[in-house]
C-alpha cells in the first residue's frame, strides 16, 4: 500500500515500483486507488505525484461515489487536480444507475458535472427508451443531454418499437422533454394493422414534453417507403400530440395525393394510433349508390364506461334523405349484448314513387346462465327484423358492416335458445320466428314454439358400438292456419368397424323412432293424432384397393350399402325438395327427413377412385428427414346408385331413388395441376341416355391470369334451371388489375349482370373504376347501367363518386 496524505490518495497492488527521483509510482496487477469520494481500479497503475495524474491501464473501473457514476475502459487518465478523466478506447458509464452510455473516447469532468464524447455512442435509460448519436454532451446534475444526428427507440410493446431522429437535440432526462431540428418520426410498422405499411412524421423542427409533442412544418403519410412521393400525405404547418387526451391536431393542414393539394383544413383532429376505444369522430366515408345516389358517412362513436360503447352512423345523401343507424354493445361478464337499430327517412320507392320511412332491427344477445348441475348451459337471444322487403338488398352497400346483420336477405330468423348440456345428456329448447321476404303477408310468416331436442348416450358394456337416445319436440305454425305438432323419440345403435382377413371393413346400424303427430288445416297430413313406430336397419361394406408406388398412391373403393324399412310407413314426401349426389347418397338420412325413415328396401352401389401424388420436399437446412412427404395434387372420381325392389310413390321425386332404378351420380375433381383446377358433378337417369344435372367449375390461372367458368344445368325430375357465370382477371403487375364477371339465365334467356372492374392498389391507397349493368328487377331493384369511381385512403377514408347512371328508362 501507497498512501500520500499530501494528495490524499491511497494506492493498493500486487506489485509497485516508486521511482523517488521522478516521484513516479507504477503498478502491477490489482491496483487500487482510494481518493476521497472516487475510487479507481484496474491491472497496472501509472501515478505522477508531482503533476498528480492517475494513469490505469486493463479492466479499468471508475467510481465517483459522491456523483454515482461508474465508468469502464480498459485504459483511462485521471487529473486529480482539474477533477477530469479521460478514457481511451471502447467505454461505458452508468449514471446514478438510471442511464447506461457506451462510447469511445469519453471525458467526464467533475467540476462542471459533464459527461461527452465527439464519437457515435448510445444511451439507455431505465424506461426502455434507446439513444444513437454522433456525439454527446451530458450535464450529470441537471440531467441534460445535448447530441448531433440522434436517433432514438422506444420500444411500445416487444415487438413494437417507434423510431425519432433528429439532426440536433436537446433533452431533458428529468422532465422527458425535448427540443429538436430536423425532426423524423417512425412509428411502428403494423400500428394501424398492417405490416406494409410505414407510418412517419417529417417537421423541419420538434419539442416535447410528458404531455406535447409539436412538430413544426410537418408532413405524415402511412405509405410504404419507396423511392417515389407517397400516394397521399397530409402537410400541417403544426402537428400537435395531445398525450393526455391522445389527440392528434393539425392546424393549417394540406391533404396530397401523389403531392398533389386536394383538400386544404384550417384544423381537424383525431385520436392517435394507441387510441382503441375513444369518444368522438371515427372516419368518414363517401359512397355512392345506383339506387340511393351519393352520400356521406360520419360515424360518431361513444364510450359508455369499461364494458359499454354506442356508435352513432349517420348516413347524409344528396337528395335529403337520412340513414340513422345506432349500434350499441356490452360486454360483461357472463354475458354478451350487440344491437342495430337503424332508420331510413324519406326513401323513396322506385316502383310506387311514394316516400315512406324504412327501419331494421337486429339483435344478438347472449348469457352464460351458470346452472349447477351443469358443464355448460346458455341462454341465446336473436332478433331479426325489417319493414321493408328489399331493405337489405337495396341498403347493403349503405350500412356499415355488423355482426348482428342477417346473411340471409330473404329470410328474417329470429329466436330464442336455451342449450344445457353435462356429462349425461343434452337439452336444448328454443323459439322460432321465420319471416319470408317477397311474399304475400297472410303467409309469410312461421312460428315454431316450442321446439326441444333431448340426446344421451347410454353406456352400455360389451355392445361393440354406440347407442343412443334421442327426442325432439316442436309446434309448427306457418300458411296463417296451419298448425302441426310432432314428438319423435329415437333410439339408435351404431356398431363399430368390423375387419376380415381380405380387408373388407362392414359395420351395421339399427334405427328405432317412435313418431307423435297432430295436425290442423294440412292438405298432406291427418288432423287427428297419430302414432307410428318406425324402424330402419342399414349395413355398409367397403374394400378399400391401395397401391403405393414411389411418388403417388391410389385408392380404388367398391361400397355397398343395404338398407331395410321394416315396417313401411313413411309420410308421404314425394313433393319435397331432395336433391342427391355422390357426396350424400351413403349417408344415413339422405334425404335429411325429421319425421320419418325412408321407405322399402334398397342397395345402395358405389366406387371411389383417387390419384394422390406426393411431392417430395427437401430443405438441408431446416429438415432433418430428407424426404419430407406433403400431399397437395389429386384426381378423384366417383360413382354411386340405388337400386330397390319396388317404385316407391312416398319417396321425393327430385331425388330419383323412388325409382328401381334411380339415376347415375357421379363426380370429377382434378387437381393435378398448378394453373388448372375442374370439379364436375353430374346425375344421368337411369337409363344412361340423358343427363339431367350438371354441375361444373373450373379455374385457369396462367401467370397474371385466372379466369373462373362455372356451368349449372338441371332438367327432368330434379328441376328447370341453366345457369352460366364467369369470372375473369388480369394482374397487369402487383399494383394495376381488371376483372370482369357476368350471369347467364340461358332458361328466360337472360343476362342477370356485367361488371367490369379496373383497380389500382398499393399499401395505402385503393382506386377503382367499375362498370355494372343489372338486368334483374325487385320490387325496388330495377335495371340499371352505372359508373362508379372509388378511392380508399387506408386507413383513412373512402371516397365513392357516380359517373354515368342509366336506369331502365333511359334516364
Amino acid at each position: 500500500m501507497l498512501k500520500d496524505k499530501e494528495k490524499n490518495t491511497e494506492i493498493f497492488s500486487n506489485k509497485a515500483t516508486y521511482l523517488k527521483n521522478d516521484e513516479v509510482v507504477f503498478t502491477e496487477g490489482n491496483s487500487k486507488a482510494i481518493n476521497e469520494n472516487n475510487i479507481i481500479t484496474a491491472s497496472n497503475f501509472k501515478f505522477d505525484k508531482i503533476q498528480n495524474i492517475l494513469i490505469a491501464d486493463e479492466n479499468v473501473k471508475f467510481l465517483d461515489k459522491e456523483k454515482n457514476t461508474e465508468i469502464f475502459s480498459n485504459k483511462a487518465t485521471y487529473l486529480k487536480n482539474d477533477e477530469v478523466v479521460f478514457t481511451e478506447g471502447k467505454t461505458s458509464a452508468i449514471i446514478e444507475e438510471r442511464y447506461e452510455f457506451i462510447s469511445k473516447n469519453i471525458r467526464y469532468n467533475k467540476k462542471i458535472n459533464q459527461l461527452l464524447s465527439k464519437h457515435v455512442s448510445s444511451i439507455r435509460d431505465r424506461n426502455g427508451n434507446f439513444y444513437e448519436a454522433e456525439s454527446f454532451d451530458y450535464r450529470i446534475d441537471k440531467k441534460f443531454l445535448k447530441g448531433k444526428n440522434i436517433n432514438l427507440y422506444v420500444e411500445i410493446e416487444t415487438d413494437k418499437i417507434d423510431k425519432y431522429f433528429f439532426s440536433d437535440g436537446f433533452f431533458d432526462l428529468n422532465k422527458q422533454s425535448f427540443v429538436a431540428k430536423d425532426t423524423k418520426v417512425k412509428v411502428h410498422k403494423n400500428i394501424f394493422d398492417d405490416d406494409e405499411q410505414d407510418p412517419r412524421l417529417y417537421g423541419v423542427s420538434s419539442r416535447g414534453d410528458n404531455e406535447f409533442t409539436i412538430v413544426k412544418k410537418g408532413i405524415f403519410t402511412s405509405c410504404k417507403i419507396t423511392d417515389d412521393c407517397p400516394p397521399w400525405s397530409i402537410y400541417a404547418k403544426k402537428i400537435t400530440h395531445d398525450k393526455v387526451k391522445k389527440d392528434i391536431i393539425y392546424n393549417d393542414a394540406i391533404f396530397k395525393v401523389y403531392d398533389i393539394p386536394v383538400f386544404y383544413f384550417p384544423k381537424f383532429f383525431h385520436p392517435d394510433p394507441t387510441v382503441e376505444r375513444r369518444t368522438g369522430f371515427l372516419r368518414p366515408q363517401f359512397n355512392s349508390s345506383n339506387i340511393l345516389g351519393d352520400s356521406l358517412y360520419v360515424p360518431y362513436f361513444k364510450t359508455l364506461g369499461e364494458n359499454r360503447d354506442y356508435t352513432f352512423n349517420p348516413t347524409f345523401f344528396d337528395d335529403k334523405k337520412i340513414i340513422f343507424q345506432n349500434e350499441y354493445r356490452q360486454e360483461n361478464k357472463s354475458s354478451s349484448l350487440i344491437t342495430d337499430f337503424a332508420l331510413l327517412k324519406n326513401y323513396k320507392s322506385s316502383t310506387t314513387g311514394k316516400r315512406k320511412n324504412v327501419n331494421h332491427l337486429f339483435l344478438n344477445y347472449q348469457k352464460k346462465l351458470n346452472f349447477e348441475n351443469f358443464e355448460n348451459s346458455n341462454l341465446d337471444l336473436k332478433i331479426e327484423r325489417v319493414n321493408d322487403d328489399t331493405y337489405l338488398k337495396v341498403f347493403q352497400n349503405n350500412l356499415i358492416s355488423s355482426p348482428v346483420m342477417p346473411n340471409n336477405k330473404n329470410l328474417m330468423h329470429s329466436q330464442l335458445n336455451f342449450n344445457f348440456e353435462n356429462d349425461n345428456y343434452d337439452l336444448s329448447t328454443n323459439f322460432q320466428v321465420f319471416e319470408s321476404l317477397g311474399t304475400k303477408h297472410s303467409d309469410r310468416y312461421q312460428y315454431i314454439f316450442p321446439s326441444y331436442t333431448f340426446n344421451k348416450n347410454v353406456d352400455i358394456e360389451n355392445i361393440n358400438g354406440t347407442l343412443n337416445f334421442a327426442s325432439s319436440g316442436s309446434n309448427d305454425l306457418k300458411n296463417t292456419n296451419n298448425l302441426t305438432t310432432t314428438i319423435a323419440n329415437d333410439l339408435n345403435y351404431s356398431s363399430i368397424n368390423y375387419y376380415t382377413n381380405y380387408g373388407l371393413q362392414s359395420n351395421f346400424a339399427f334405427y328405432l323412432k317412435n313418431s307423435n303427430l297432430v295436425s290442423k288445416n294440412d292438405s298432406t297430413l291427418k288432423s287427428s293424432p297419430t302414432i307410428d313406430l318406425m324402424s330402419f336397419f342399414e349395413t355398409t361394406t367397403s374394400f378399400p384397393l391401395i397401391k403405393i408406388n414411389d411418388l403417388s398412391e391410389e385408392i380404388l373403393t367398391p361400397k355397398i350399402s343395404f338398407r331395410m324399412n321394416p315396417s313401411n310407413n313413411m309420410k308421404d314426401n314425394r313433393d319435397s325438395n331432395r336433391k342427391l349426389s355422390v357426396s350424400n347418397i351413403f349417408n344415413t338420412n339422405r334425404l335429411g327427413l325429421s319425421n320419418s325413415f325412408e321407405t322399402g328396401k334398397s342397395f345402395t352401389l358405389g366406387i371411389d377412385y383417387k390419384y394422390d401424388v406426393e411431392e417430395t420436399k427437401i430443405n438441408k437446412e431446416y429438415v432433418s428427414d430428407k424426404n419430407t412427404i406433403e400431399k397437395d395434387k389429386f384426381l378423384e372420381f366417383k360413382l354411386a346408385t340405388v337400386f330397390r325392389d319396388s317404385y316407391e310413390d312416398r319417396i321425393p321425386t327430385s331425388s330419383t331413388i323412388n325409382k328401381k332404378n334411380s339415376n347415375l351420380f357421379g363426380s370429377l375433381t382434378n387437381n393435378l395441376y398448378d394453373n388448372f383446377e375442374i370439379s364436375y358433378d353430374f346425375s344421368i337417369d337411369n337409363s344412361i341416355s340423358t343427363f339431367e344435372s350438371h354441375s361444373l367449375n373450373t379455374k385457369i390461372s396462367i401467370n397474371n391470369f385466372v379466369t373462373d367458368f362455372g356451368y349449372v344445368e338441371e332438367r327432368g325430375d330434379l328441376g328447370s334451371s341453366h345457369l352460366i357465370s364467369n369470372t375473369t382477371s388480369y394482374n397487369f403487375n402487383d399494383k394495376n388489375s381488371i376483372s370482369f364477371s357476368t350471369k347467364r339465365n340461358k332458361n328466360i334467356s337472360l343476362t342477370e349482370y356485367y361488371n367490369l372492374t379496373y383497380e389500382y392498389k398499393n399499401d395505402c391507397l385503393t382506386a377503382g373504376v367499375v362498370y355494372d349493368r343489372t338486368f334483374y328487377k325487385d320490387d325496388d331493384l330495377v335495371p340499371s347501367e352505372n359508373l362508379f369511381l372509388s378511392i380508399t385512403f387506408i386507413p383513412l377514408t373512402t371516397y365513392e363518386r357516380k359517373l354515368y347512371e342509366r336506369d331502365k328508362y333511359g334516364k
